[in-house]
Parts: structure tokens; C-alpha cells; sequence
């Protein structure tokens, strides 16, 4: 065999005896897409492995994160701080090498992958991000974004999502391999999916090709030159065979099924040497991946403008200064719905740090949330406002993309209900530590008319169950700017804010967000405490004063974001929460869960355990139990 293929069977070889030596992992792709994976690292992708978070390298998603052992014997034979020993401890404990893809984890990894569906629409993200910071810096920025993409893709809806924006942006600069080997877990992908794929992306407005051949590198090279000429995304449909070369190839045996010492050994046996070797002439030919990126690298440096690279540098570094307290006049947004509120904010941030970038799931007149300087166009890469349309789950996942790509700020908006339809990315926004903003608005029952079907019960619980994601939700103007403060200066964690529908009461006295709880009211004859948040903190506060009247001295406590009290240190959490005060009623027009932790066996929670329904807000409340005259009745049975 010629050196190209021996190159290319070694990768082969080493992925299925790294799933091997686990005893775990997806040989079929392993096998299958070699050819795919190779094509782009040694013939088309511009990257440096000495400098693998090249703020100008071509980025690579591989959306069929079940592939990685394929993707990390690429990284270690392109030159990556990738070892053999890293690739024999592959799905092991501690590894850097995990069972899919992990960013932060394994050198030259782009994008955590796995969930399918979720690769292509991140990818689209990272396109958009080199779209618009290409149009501001064209001697700094100009790269691709590359996808090996499976056929989950295809019957995944978020990836639909995600092409169909992907087309009608007319994102040139992402291209597609499609690994179709017509088998899936399960069986046959006929089975469940008879899609004419090549109509299906050029209704779509994506440039299609078809490479009859899979394992014919030249083709496929030869269709990734053409793609880069179109004016729009490209989707090149390989026919390959799952598992090829072994004894199942061509069926869903060798999907995710360790193929055995004896299979592994026939197909060692094709190249020689023992596991785990690679040739001489092998790393000889790889090594040109790192000659030639660290050229790409040394001319691209060459290459920038000073002013726009020092520009580019403070972008992707964060290095800016906002005063948040002077971002809006407080006075003006008495008594204010805090998605009103919050859309000033975001207005005033957005003029004074041109790395905001985001939009809403088409619900800008309701949600308030709306990027600067027009809509991100193919006529207007200049854009911030990115009409996401009726899309929340690709917009989530396209704002991963935005964020992993660097030097933006991804933000994004719709109702909160609909937040369900987002979850999956943003999960993953959390996994990866990014630092994503969603300012979701509409946050309770008091949407009031629109019924059950768009009033929120169990989305706060849901989303506060995510490590990593600091869920707020302020009272009011003053803990709205907080807020964006947080969620706009975090580095290691996305941010969710839920903002009201409806007029909020603006709170007497104010402390501290940034550690999640702080007292509103309290005397030194504190009998018990109401612990509310968002709105229910103005309705807490009329309670407490009747139950003042009544001679009962009560505090009250504003808890914005459990995530961050939770980060307190005990001293802090004592002053707000004294563990003393054991008659405790927290007040959350939501099912409310996570309050259980801080009400303690004495406590109750006046909450909502059923769906809501359609009225005006001002009796839907009440109905549920969230008035003054509720709760004093719920604090006064407390024993």
C-alpha cells in the first residue's frame, strides 16, 4: 500500500485498539470515516498543533462524538499533546483521552460532542463568530469550520434547526462531510429515515456533494476545494461502510461493540509491529501537519494589521471595564417589569462592548432582548442581532458555538417555558464552562392569560438542577443590573435570567448579588424568616408588614441566585439565613424544590405543584395561594 494508506489503515488500526484496550467504545465510525477525518487534517483544515488554540486555526467539530477514538489517534499522529499512553487509556478514569469528546480535556479538541444534533448547529455558531469577527479583522480572523457529521444529524431536529439558519446566512465558510454508511444502532437507517438528503440541503440553500467513494481521499479533497468557492454552506455526502475492513463491516454489529483481540489482531496484522506501533514512514508523513501549520502560523502573525491583531487580542482576553451601576438611570424603572428593565441594560451594554452578540427565538417585542447594529446578514456580517426565528434549541446550541469560538459574548432570549426546547445546550454550555447568556422572560404564572401551556412551574427547578449554570432572578431594576453584571463578567459559567411579564414593586433596601441571598427587612426581634425570589420578594415584604401588625417580627430575604449563596462561606450564610430562626416559609411561584435545602424539616413552601391557568395575573396569583393574605396564613401555622 502506498504511504497514504498506510497512514490511514494505521489510524484505523490504533482507534479500534484503544476501544479494545477499554473494552468499550464505537469501532464502526473508528473504521468507517478514517478516510474523512484524515482528509481534512492532512489535506484541507490550517492548524498548527504547537499553537492549538490559534485564535485563527480552522475549527473542528466532530458531531459524531461516539468517533473519538478516531479523532484522538488523528490528534496524536498530527502532532498534539496527544501520547500513546494517552490513547491506551482511552474511556479510563482520569484520562485525558474520554469516551467522547471533551473540551478543556484532550489537546486540539474544539468542542465537547456526543448528544447527536448538537455538533452541526455549534458548528454554525463558530461560523457566525468567524463571519462577523472576519468582516472587522480580515488580516486576523479568516478561517473554516469543519464537521464530520453521522446520519443523527440528519433525523436530529436541532440540527435541522441549526442548517436551515446556517443556509438562509449563507455561512460559506462551513463545510460539512457527511459519514453515511446507511446503518445506525439499531439497524438500517431505511428503517427509520428515507430522506432525499440531497434535496433536503439545497432546499435548505446548502451547496450539496456526493462522493460515491468514502475512502477516495482525493475526491473528497477535490469537493472540499469546490466547497470553499461556493457562497454558501457545504454538505458533501460520503458513502462509506461502517466498521470497514472487519468481519461485521456494513452492519450495526460494529456500531458501539469492541471488536474482539483476535479481529483487532487480523487487522494489526495488515500494517505489522505490535499494538499500538506506528512506523517510521507513518510519522514521517504526519509530520508534515506541524511543518506546515507552524509555517500557516509564522505568516499568518506576519500577516495581521498591529491595530487590528491588538484589537482581536483584547476581544478574545476580555479585557474591558463597564461601570454596571451607571448603565441605566434606576429612578426611571420604578415599580418597572424587569424584562423591561433588562432590555435597557442590554441596550446600554451593547453600545459600549462590541462583543455582545445574540437575539431572540423571534420574540424581540416581548422579551426586550435585541443585538446592536443591524441583523447578522450575508449582507451585514457587521450585524449583533442574529434573528434566530422560531429555533430556541439550534439558538442555544449556536450560541455554544459563538462562545467556544472566542472573542464574543453569546446571548440569546425567549419565553421561559419555552426554555424546555434549549436545555440539552444548555447543559452542555455548562459542561464546557461557557460563558453563554440566556435572558429568558415571562418567568411565572403571572403571564396570566396565555394558560398552563405558557406559564412556567417546573422550568426554574429543572434548570437549577444544572452544575455549573447560575440561574438569577431579580426583584427588580436594581438586582436586574446585578444580574447582567454577573452574567456579562462570568468567565467559567453560562448565566440564566428570569425576568417578569408583569410591573414589579421596587424593593426599599438592597445588598449584595453577588452572594446570592441578602436580608431586605429584619429587627432584632426576628421570630422567623420568608425567603422569596424575583417578584415574590415585593409580596413577602406586604406580608411581613402585616404580620407585623399582627406582632409577629419577620424577616425577609431576596434569593436571586442559589448558585451563588450556595458558594458563601458558612459566616455569610448564617447572617442571612441565622440558624436560630427555624420557622421558615419560602415563596416561589414555581414548584420551587431547591428551597427545601434553606427552609429546613420546620420550614413550608408556599410554591405550585400543578399547572397554571388562563386569567389575568391578578387573580391567577391568588388562586395559587400567592397573596398577602396566604401567606401570613402559611407563616402563622408554622411551629
Amino acid at each position: 500500500m502506498n504511504i497514504q494508506d498506510k497512514a490511514i489503515q494505521t489510524l484505523r488500526v490504533l482507534s479500534v485498539e484503544e476501544i479494545n484496550a477499554a473494552n468499550s467504545g464505537h469501532p464502526g465510525i473508528a473504521l468507517g470515516a478514517a478516510s474523512l477525518i484524515h482528509s481534512l487534517y492532512y489535506h484541507a483544515m490550517n492548524i498548527d498543533p504547537a499553537h492549538s488554540n490559534w485564535i485563527n486555526r480552522d475549527r473542528f467539530v466532530l458531531a459524531g462524538g461516539h468517533g473519538s477514538s478516531l479523532l484522538y489517534s488523528m490528534l496524536h499522529l498530527a502532532g498534539y499533546k496527544v501520547s500513546i499512553d494517552d490513547l491506551k487509556a482511552f474511556r479510563k478514569l482520569h484520562s485525558t483521552t474520554p469516551g467522547h469528546p471533551e473540551l478543556g480535556v484532550t489537546d486540539g479538541v474544539d468542542v465537547s460532542s456526543g448528544p447527536l444534533g448538537q455538533g452541526l448547529p455549534t458548528a454554525v455558531g463558530m461560523a457566525i463568530a468567524e463571519a462577523h469577527l472576519h468582516a472587522k479583522f480580515p488580516s486576523v480572523i479568516n478561517h473554516y469550520t469543519y464537521v464530520i457529521c453521522t446520519d443523527g444529524e440528519f433525523q436530529e431536529g436541532v440540527a435541522y434547526e441549526g442548517m436551515s439558519l446556517a443556509g438562509k446566512l449563507g455561512l460559506n465558510k462551513l463545510i460539512c462531510l457527511f459519514d453515511s454508511n446507511d446503518i445506525q444502532l439499531d439497524g438500517e437507517v431505511s428503517v427509520c429515515f428515507n430522506e432525499d438528503i440531497k434535496k433536503r440541503m439545497e432546499a435548505l440553500n446548502w451547496n450539496y456533494e456526493l462522493i460515491e467513494d468514502g475512502n477516495n481521499v482525493e475526491a473528497i479533497v477535490d469537493a472540499i476545494n469546490r466547497a470553499k468557492a461556493q457562497d454558501k454552506p457545504t454538505m458533501i455526502e460520503c458513502k462509506t461502510i461502517i466498521g470497514y475492513g472487519c468481519v461485521s463491516e456494513g452492519t450495526s454489529k460494529c456500531h458501539g461493540n469492541p471488536l474482539g483481540q483476535d479481529e483487532v489482531n487480523r487487522l494489526r496484522g495488515l500494517l505489522g509491529g505490535d499494538a499500538f506501533d506506528v512506523d517510521d514512514d507513518v510519522k514521517k508523513y504526519y509530520s508534515e501537519i506541524a511543518k506546515k501549520g507552524s509555517k500557516l502560523y509564522a505568516n499568518w502573525g506576519k500577516g495581521c494589521k498591529p491595530a487590528e491583531l491588538a484589537e482581536v487580542n483584547k476581544m478574545f482576553n476580555g479585557e474591558y471595564n463597564i461601570d454596571f451601576d451607571s448603565l441605566i438611570n434606576e429612578e426611571e424603572f420604578v415599580n418597572a417589569a424587569t424584562r423591561s428593565v433588562g432590555g435597557k441594560i442590554l441596550d446600554a451594554l451593547n453600545n459600549l462592548d462590541s462583543r455582545l452578540i445574540g437575539g431572540s427565538a423571534d420574540l424581540i417585542a416581548s422579551t426586550k432582548v435585541k443585538g446592536a447594529d443591524g441583523n447578522f446578514s450575508l449582507e451585514n456580517r457587521l450585524g449583533r442581532n442574529i434573528m434566530f426565528g422560531v429555533r430556541e434549541h439550534a439558538m442555544a446550541a449556536i450560541c455554544n458555538g459563538i462562545a467556544i469560538h472566542g472573542g464574543l459574548i453569546p446571548f440569546c432570549s425567549g419565553f421561559f417555558v419555552f426554555s424546555d426546547y434549549a436545555k440539552p445546550a444548555i447543559r452542555l454550555a455548562a459542561m464546557q464552562h461557557l460563558p453563554v447568556v440566556y435572558i429568558f422572560s415571562h418567568d411565572s404564572i403571572a403571564v396570566g392569560e396565555d394558560g398552563p401551556t405558557h406559564q412556567p412551574v417546573e422550568q426554574l427547578t429543572g434548570l437549577r438542577s444544572i452544575p455549573n449554570l447560575n440561574v438569577i432572578r431579580p426583584a427588580d431594576a436594581h438586582e436586574c443590573i446585578q444580574a447582567y453584571k454577573q452574567a456579562f463578567t462570568s468567565k467559567n459559567n453560562p448565566t440564566f435570567i428570569a425576568l417578569t411579564r408583569q410591573n414589579t414593586e421596587t424593593l426599599p433596601t438592597h445588598g449584595d448579588l453577588s452572594k446570592g441571598a441578602y436580608v431586605v427587612r429584619s429587627s432584632e426581634a426576628d421570630e422567623g424568616i420568608l425567603i422569596a425570589t424575583g417578584s415574590e420578594v415585593a409580596l413577602a415584604l406586604h406580608a411581613a408588614d402585616k404580620l407585623a401588625e399582627m406582632g409577629h417580627q419577620v424577616r425577609v430575604v431576596s434569593m436571586p441566585s442559589m448558585y451563588l449563596f450556595d458558594k458563601q462561606d458558612k459566616a455569610y450564610q448564617e447572617e442571612v439565613l441565622p440558624l436560630r430562626l427555624t420557622k421558615r416559609l419560602g415563596i416561589e411561584m414555581g414548584e420551587a424544590a431547591h428551597l427545601y435545602k434553606y427552609i429546613g424539616l420546620s420550614g413550608d413552601l408556599c410554591n405550585i405543584n400543578r399547572f397554571g391557568v388562563s386569567g389575568k395575573y391578578q387573580l391567577v396569583m391568588p388562586e395559587f395561594g400567592f397573596s398577602v393574605e396566604n401567606i401570613v396564613e402559611r407563616y402563622l401555622r408554622l411551629k
